[in-house]
């Protein structure tokens, strides 16, 4: 039983934040958990005093064993880093040169490529605004001596129908195992080194082209501009345009991955990012790909496989990390909105998680953990048909049932202006909102409500719709046609 205190509080006296500035603070700085001689320069996880010494040694060793537990990316292997300029993903960009840098056996072997993608016209950025923005990360990214690629959100509108099917690594060869791969880099270097010691890596220190102001315009076309805003103008909801803005992110650093030659690509999603996303992702109806969406290893693309290994940090730890050692970073505004309370199921989610975390500080490590018990097999397909349209996940729902029961989803748009000729009528059907609902998942069909005309979405997604259903409709006629050669009689 716990008794009232002499000041006439007792156990259950006072609100949570009350109680913690109760605490009376140490006379002395508290020692450091590792070393036990330094003094303690943070504190993590409540009782996790660190100096700054054992907190640097414990936040690479984090990011190295994250890596070495799960061996996906091989010695010697193109790997993209995806960079926001935010605290994670420059954090996991210090981690990389840091881990390429130590002449240790354990060193990363794998060859890093950055991409920055320039996201300011959407976010409310003027011109100046983005012209200065890109020049900050430009100069952050030539100071690292990798390979790098500034692209802007622009020219995702030019991307090729075929990034929306998955690459040759899904039914490929099966890859070599993290050993034979080892083994096969080891010996490979030792034939090039000649017996000199020689062991870096090739492609460091080298840039790709295009790279730099003299490869590319600084900004895109103006139209061009305009017509990814009218793009997002046109969409309905503020949590509508979130997606969106991460569907052409995503398919713009898969573009870029594939045609540079990258096979992994690294994302800077921490721990408090993966919670987030993961109830939020819960509330949008994919509870069915949360393990693909959330996981380490996110392999939907085939021949290109998405990384997480920021996953194990909290936004604390990434946040004191970055101000301890001076990892610099570009900090782009949120998507504007005109509503301030509740503007999108994202920011909700967040505020909520994050205010939950103050009073309960095991709030984030406990949504974290529960995504990890979840299994990613429910959402890879086996074929190109059973694939979402927009994600790319397998159709977790039966074609033509969910039309019935969402009427909204099927509302035609209003018929394009014509002379009436017969061929028109095929552009037409294609061209239709019923006929773009089977291919697409139960998330994105909400999503998919809520994006405005269909003349206003990104070319390459109704290039690839038109494909498939025209593909959809060609399947069931050459199947009910007998062949030539075949016997009366025969079956």
């Amino acid at each position: 039983m716990c008794e009232a205190a002499g000041d006439g509080g007792g156990c259950g006296a006072g609100t949570a934040p009350e109680r913690r500035r109760r605490v009376p603070a140490h006379s002395h700085p508290r020692p450091c958990m590792k070393c036990g001689q330094g003094s303690a320069a943070l504190i993590i996880r409540l009782g996790d005093a660190f100096c700054r010494g054992c907190f640097r040694e414990y936040f690479v060793h984090k990011f190295r064993a994250m890596l070495g537990k799960n061996r996906v990316i091989f010695p010697g292997e193109k790997v993209l880093l995806a960079l926001s300029g935010g605290a994670a993903s420059s954090a996991m960009l210090r981690q990389v040169q840091e881990g390429l840098s130590r002449e240790t056996a354990k060193r990363l072997r794998f060859v890093p490529g950055l991409l920055y993608v320039d996201e300011g016209a959407v976010r409310g950025q003027s011109a100046a605004q983005r012209e200065q923005s890109l020049a900050r990360m430009e100069t952050l990214l030539q100071a690292t001596g990798f390979p790098y690629h500034l692209a802007h959100l622009e020219q995702a509108l030019e991307l090729p129908a075929s990034i929306l099917r998955p690459g040759p690594g899904a039914s490929g060869k099966p890859s070599p195992s993290y050993k034979e791969a080892v083994e096969g880099f080891i010996q490979q270097q030792r034939q090039e080194g000649d017996g000199n010691g020689d062991t870096s890596l090739p492609g460091l220190g080298t840039r790709d082209t295009p790279a730099g102001p003299s490869a590319a315009p600084r900004l895109p076309p103006a139209a061009r501009t305009q017509e990814l805003l009218r793009l997002f103008e046109a969409v309905e909801t503020p949590t509508a345009r979130e997606e969106l803005l991460q569907m052409l992110r995503t398919h713009l650093i898969l573009q870029t991955a594939r045609t540079r030659g990258y096979t992994k690509v690294m994302t800077g999603e921490s721990c408090t990012r993966v919670a987030i996303k993961l109830l939020t992702n819960l509330a949008l109806g994919r509870g069915a790909f949360l393990a693909v969406d959330t996981g380490f290893v996110d392999d939907r693309h085939g021949d290109v496989m998405v990384v997480r290994p920021m996953r194990e940090y909290m936004a604390k730890e990434i946040a004191f990390y970055n101000h301890f050692f001076d990892v610099p970073t570009v900090i782009a505004p949120p998507l504007p909105t005109k509503r301030r309370e509740k503007p999108s199921v994202h920011r909700l989610m967040e505020r909520f998680l994050l205010g939950l975390q103050e009073d309960f500080p095991s709030t984030i490590s406990t949504v974290y953990r529960t995504g990890e018990k979840l299994s990613p097999a429910p959402a890879k397909a086996s074929s190109e048909s059973q694939r979402c349209l927009l994600c790319l996940c397998a159709l977790d729902i039966a074609g033509e049932e969910e039309l019935a029961l969402e009427p909204t989803l099927i509302m035609e748009e209003p018929e394009p202006a014509g002379n009436g000729c017969c061929q028109d009528a095929p552009a037409a059907g294609a061209e239709s909102r019923a006929a773009f609902i089977p291919l697409l998942c139960y998330s994105c069909r909400l999503t998919f409500k809520e994006l405005g005309p269909l003349a206003t979405l990104p070319p390459y997604v109704r290039a690839e719709a038109q494909r498939r259903i025209r593909r959809a409709e060609l399947e069931p006629q050459s199947q009910e046609v007998p062949p030539e050669d075949e016997e009366p009689g025969k079956s």
